[in-house]
């Protein structure tokens, strides 16, 4: 087994509530000073890097030419200023609320130095380790009501397009580093299509289409393409002012009576690598962490077992990966204790939830399950077993685990000249899916075959949104828009508490 290891981030910070799996969270701890160790190798594991590319304990030391980071976040600002009322009335929101700043830098302890880093690399101002204040207030749980997930709030077409990968197992759009990487890429790309940072920001937030459409209308009109001339989306208008206001109180907090606190200019997390299967519970018990900690930086997985992947990428407290890396490479005994099972005819999930010892709603939570959705027969389902062993990591690996999807139950039959794939299209579903949904069926399919369709809409509907205009691939946006927070303050993704 190889382990690779790799530091990032700052000290000690309080805890984000879990991930949404059969978990309830516990309350909010008080922050904690925490000392940051010096690095010591152990020769069982390969070092990836600290910064993360190469840990010495300079980098683990606070950096005497900076201070804090803060300080180091102030002099790497470069975006001009902008200047406009909006800004005014997005500090006043945010002076107003002391309690949601507080909430939201304590969160940004544990991923700010990270990605402080990774802005400096690639020598993009320093203003955009700000940005995910603006998108989620540094809540890697945060998700939006147009499906928007993670501190940089990707819809799921642009996360892949950014190389986050999205499955029943996990989403890499929780992934703070995957993320974080996308996001800069993104930002990047922007960048160089507009030239300007008030332009790649607002197309950041609304989709380099819309700001090439107002550009071009100002440009046939005879206007400026500057941002503040441009017609742009309510919450797009917001947006930069937002992160310029959000700029102004790091840069002079006492002004805005708001208090930062000292975020040390060191490592807060451990990039650990590993290709072993193991359930969440007993990964944060081999980093000796209470699994809502555990959860807080690692909050990319949708169920309780690390599976659906080669290999896995885990984000532990500095303090804490050297440990875990050690009682992993000394461990070779089975470490999942769920294992898959297909529904049987005549089964329910009251039956199941009950003859395997748990509550049906978390049987529903584990599976991702809605409680009007009905599971067919065939459908591979994540139970718990009693002791974890090769036989039910086996079965994870041989079985298929789909998304129960909540829409009715329809039965279509296969008509001359037919395929799977366009049967599939025809009713907004994947071929894997229908196969999921019919015992026995392969890719070909033969007329007058009857097939079993669960779906959110009828032949009409896929028909209707056929005959619509579809937009060029340059005017997809990574999320859609959301209602705007009152007097000009940050918009938070529905649902969640910062």
């Amino acid at each position: 087994m190889t382990i690779a290891l790799g530091l990032s981030a700052c000290a000690t910070a309080p805890h984000i509530p879990p991930a949404p799996i059969a978990f309830s969270p516990p309350p909010e701890p008080v922050p904690q000073a925490a000392s940051t160790p010096l690095e010591k190798e152990l020769p069982v594991y390969r070092a990836t890097g600290g910064d993360p590319d190469g840990v010495t304990n300079a980098t683990l030391q606070l950096r005497s030419e900076y201070g804090d980071l803060w300080t180091r976040i102030r002099r790497g600002f470069s975006v001009p200023n902008l200047d406009s009322p909006r800004v005014k009335q997005a500090e006043d929101w945010y002076e107003s609320r002391p309690d949601y700043v507080a909430r939201m830098i304590d969160r940004s302890r544990r991923y700010l130095y990270y990605i402080v880093g990774q802005v400096e690399k690639r020598r993009m101002p320093l203003e955009i380790a700000l940005l995910p204040m603006i998108e989620s207030a540094y809540n890697p749980m945060a998700y939006s009501r147009s499906s928007a997930s993670g501190i940089w709030q990707f819809i799921p077409s642009t996360g892949k397009l950014y190389g986050m990968k999205q499955n029943w197992w996990f989403d890499e759009r929780r992934d703070v580093v995957a993320a974080t990487d996308g996001a800069l890429d993104y930002l990047q790309k922007l960048y160089g299509d507009f030239g300007d940072w008030y332009l790649a920001l607002a197309a950041y937030n609304c989709g380099e289409g819309t700001v090439q459409r107002a550009i071009a209308y100002n440009v046939k009109q005879g206007l400026p393409t500057d941002y503040l001339s441009l017609k742009m989306p309510a919450e797009t208008r917001d947006y930069v002012p937002r992160l310029q206001a959000v700029k102004n109180i790091v840069n002079e907090p006492e002004i805005y009576r708001l208090d930062l606190g000292d975020v040390p200019d060191a490592p807060y997390f451990a990039v650990v690598r590993t290709s072993k299967k193991m359930d969440v519970k007993i990964a944060a018990e081999l980093a000796e962490m209470p699994i809502d900690e555990f959860l807080s930086l690692n909050p990319q997985h949708n169920r309780p077992v690390m599976a659906g992947a080669d290999e896995f990428t885990l984000l532990l407290p500095y303090d804490k990966a050297e440990l875990f890396a050690a009682k992993l490479e000394l461990s070779n005994q089975p470490m999942v204790t769920w294992q898959a099972y297909k529904l049987k005819t005549g089964e329910t999930l009251p039956q199941l939830a009950s003859r395997f010892g748990l509550p049906l709603e978390t049987l529903r939570v584990v599976n991702g399950i809605g409680p009007r959705s009905t599971v067919p027969v065939g459908y591979a389902l994540l139970v718990p077993t009693q002791a974890a062993s090769d036989a039910t990591v086996a079965s994870l690996q041989n079985a298929v685990f789909t998304t129960v999807p909540s829409g009715r139950t329809l039965y279509h039959r296969v008509g001359k000249g037919e395929t799977l794939n366009g049967i599939a299209a025809r009713y907004g579903v994947t071929a894997q899916e229908i196969k999921t949904w019919n015992a026995g069926v392969g890719l070909k399919v033969v007329p007058g075959q009857r097939l079993r369709i669960i779906s959110d809409s009828g032949t009409t509907a896929i028909k209707t949104k056929a005959r619509k205009k579809v937009a060029p691939a340059s005017t997809t946006t990574h999320k859609s828009n959301a209602q705007a927070t009152p007097s000009g303050g940050p918009r938070i993704a529905a649902g969640i508490r910062p």
